[in-house]
C-alpha cells in the first residue's frame, strides 16, 4: 500500500462506515483519488470468461458502487473487471442506518445496506456514459416491496441491460425478505428463464451470471447446479455475504446482516469447489469471499474459479490491493511454468470440496 493510500485508508476508519463508503465514492467520481491507470496484464493473467476478453482475472465485486457513479474511475483501479449495482427497477433507500459495520479485528465487514439505490434506469444512464475499458457488469436485484420478485430482475435486464458487459442475477443477497428463497430449484428456473427471454429481446448479447449464497447444503447446492445448466447461465459466483458468524467474536460480530471479509473464505471456497464439481467444470465459475492476498486468490482458482473478486480487502488495503494480486499472480504462474491461470482451474477442487 502506497504513504498516501494508507493514509487515506487511515482517516476513513476513523469515520462512521457508511459516511466513509459514500465518500470515498463522491472522491473517485471527481477524480480526486489517484489512480494506476492500465490494469496489470500479461499473456498468463488474460483471461476468456463467457465470451469476455479480461485483462487478468482479478475484479470488483458489487456493492462497492451500487449506483455507478464512479465507474470511470474504478475502470483505471488496474481490475481486470468491475461489478457495479445491485439495480432494482424503482429507485428504493433499503434498510434503517446505521447498516454497515467494521469487524476490523477479523477484518471482516457486516452490512444489511438491502439493495439501496437509484434505479435501473439512473444507473443505466451512468453505464452508458462510461469510457471504454475492461469490462463492467451489473447485478441486478428485486424492489423488496414487489409483487413480483422475479418480473423485477427481467425488467432491469430490459432497461440496463444494454449498458452492461454482464448482468448478475442477484437471489442470494441475506439483506432483502425473503430474496433467498428464490434459489429454490422451481422458483430459481422461473426466474432465469424470464431473466433470458430478456436478455434475448436486447440489440446485444449479454453473458448472465448468477451469484449464490454460502449457506446452502450439498442438496441445495445440487439442485441450484442443476437449474444453472439447464437455463444456460454463462457463470456462477461463488458466493455472496453469509450470516454465519463462525470463529467471530468481534464485538459488533452479533449484528444482522450479511458477513464478508477474512472468516467467509474457508466457506465460499468449499462452496465454490462443490458447485465445481457439480457442474463438472463446465459453467465458468467466479470466487468472490475472502480474498485477501495472491496466496487467496491462487486457492480460490485451485478450487475452481476462472476469475476472482474483490471487496472487503480493498478497505482494509486499499485499492492498490487488486493490482498487488494480479502481479503475485502473474509471478507465481511464472515460477509454476504455467502458460495461463487457466491451467490452475479446478486443480485443488476435490481438496476444497472436502475441506470442513
Amino acid at each position: 500500500m502506497r504513504i498516501i493510500e494508507r493514509i487515506g485508508v487511515e482517516a476513513l476508519h476513523r469515520m462512521e462506515p457508511e459516511r466513509a463508503h459514500d465518500l470515498s465514492i463522491a472522491a473517485l467520481s471527481r477524480g480526486l483519488v489517484p489512480m494506476p491507470g492500465a490494469p496489470v496484464s500479461s499473456p498468463r493473467l488474460r483471461t476468456r470468461l463467457a465470451g469476455m476478453d479480461l485483462p487478468n482475472p482479478v475484479g470488483l465485486a458489487a456493492g462497492y458502487d451500487k449506483n455507478g457513479r464512479a465507474c470511470a474511475a474504478l475502470m483505471r483501479a488496474g481490475f481486470g473487471f468491475i461489478e457495479c449495482g445491485a439495480a432494482t427497477p424503482r429507485p428504493q433507500t433499503g434498510n434503517d442506518k446505521p447498516r454497515l459495520f467494521r469487524l476490523s479485528g477479523s477484518e471482516a465487514i457486516i452490512n444489511r445496506f438491502g439493495f439501496n439505490n437509484e434505479g435501473a434506469a439512473v444507473i443505466a444512464q451512468r453505464l452508458a456514459a462510461r469510457p471504454a475499458g475492461v469490462p463492467v457488469g451489473l447485478n441486478i436485484g428485486a424492489n423488496r416491496d414487489s409483487e413480483d420478485r422475479a418480473a423485477d430482475f427481467a425488467e432491469v435486464v430490459r432497461v440496463a441491460g444494454e449498458t452492461a458487459d454482464f448482468l448478475t442475477v442477484n437471489v442470494s443477497s441475506p439483506n432483502t425478505e425473503r430474496l433467498r428463497e428464490l434459489q429454490g430449484a422451481e422458483a430459481l428456473a422461473a426466474l432465469l428463464k424470464g431473466v433470458m427471454a430478456a436478455r434475448d429481446s436486447l440489440p446485444v448479447r449479454r453473458p448472465v451470471f448468477l451469484k449464490i449464497a454460502p449457506d446452502l447444503d450439498e442438496n441445495a447446492l445440487a439442485d441450484l447446479a442443476n437449474v444453472a445448466k439447464s437455463v444456460g447461465v454463462d457463470a456462477i459466483i461463488a458466493t455472496n455475504t453469509t450470516l454465519s458468524r463462525d470463529g467471530v467474536t468481534d464485538p459488533q460480530s452479533a449484528q444482522p446482516g450479511g458477513m464478508s471479509g477474512r472468516p467467509l473464505f474457508a466457506r465460499s471456497t468449499r462452496v465454490l469447489a462443490q458447485i465445481y464439481r457439480m457442474t463438472g467444470g463446465h459453467v465458468p465459475l467466479i470466487g468472490v469471499g475472502g480474498i485477501n492476498s495472491v496466496e487467496d486468490a491462487w486457492q480460490k482458482i485451485r478450487a475452481g474459479a476462472s476469475a476472482v473478486q474483490l471487496y472487503t480487502a480493498l478497505i482494509y488495503h486499499g485499492f492498490s490491493r487488486a493490482a498487488e494480486i494480479a502481479r503475485g499472480l502473474d509471478q507465481r504462474a511464472e515460477r509454476e511454468g504455467l502458460a495461463s491461470l487457466s491451467e490452475l482451474t479446478g486443480t485443488g477442487a476435490e481438496e476444497w470440496a472436502r475441506a470442513r
